[in-house]
């Protein structure tokens, strides 16, 4: 199955301009974003489960993925999409024997090294970066432009930046060969959530174009 990672919103109920995070998502969805990441990471388990429940409604209303941050249990006792892991969680190969053949993996790196050796243990795409200083992740690495695109142009699935995007920088970042943006605060945290994201959505639309004009 072929999934459109051009713009995946992680959530972050600290900096969200709504009152719940479905009324975000869904205004996420609408605006087009393509795929969810359910990341809350101050949440119990039991709450944490409970709001993964209702988010999925609310994908599953609209057809889009929902990623789960972390947790391996919730992403399998909801059904989700997919499951996404950093380099200090369960490692990528134990994940991917857990959760099988058909439920996504998604990888953090900031390194190449990072990049293959997630490639290598069965994930179906990356997350890259930071890409620039973030709010929502004060310990993050940060990666040149230049690891960037060394990494798009070698490995052969997906990489989605993350860190520090938005409206402003994001078409500088399309242009390195990636296949998608992942953001923050630049949709859930602005006071109209639906035309943040729609606006995301547009920047990638118009490289997309330039790209295969060239």
């Amino acid at each position: 199955m072929n999934y459109d990672y051009s713009v995946y919103l992680v959530t972050d109920q600290r900096c969200m301009s709504t009152n719940t995070l479905c009324e975000a998502v869904e205004q996420a969805i609408l605006g087009g974003c393509t795929m969810i990441q359910l990341r809350e990471k101050e949440l119990d388990s039991f709450n944490f489960y409970c709001l993964a429940k209702n988010i999925k409604r609310v994908t599953d209303k609209y057809d889009i993925p929902l990623i789960i941050n972390d947790r391996l249990d919730i992403a399998l006792s909801i059904n989700a999409a997919g499951v996404h892991i950093g380099q200090n969680d369960i490692p990528a190969a134990a994940v991917r024997k857990i959760i099988g053949k058909d439920m996504l993996l998604g990888v953090s790196a900031s390194t190449l090294h990072e990049a293959l050796q997630a490639q290598q243990d069965g994930a179906d795409y990356l997350g890259v970066g930071a890409m620039r200083p973030t709010k929502t992740k004060h310990d993050a690495k940060m990666v040149s432009v230049s690891e960037l695109k060394r990494i798009c142009q070698t490995v052969q699935i997906p990489v989605v930046a993350i860190g520090g995007i938005n409206q402003d920088n994001a078409a500088g970042f399309l242009l390195t060969g990636i296949d998608g943006i992942a953001v923050i605060s630049a949709i859930i945290a602005q006071p109209d959530i639906r035309q943040a994201a729609a606006e995301l959505k547009r920047i990638t639309i118009a490289e997309s174009n330039l790209d295969t004009s060239k």
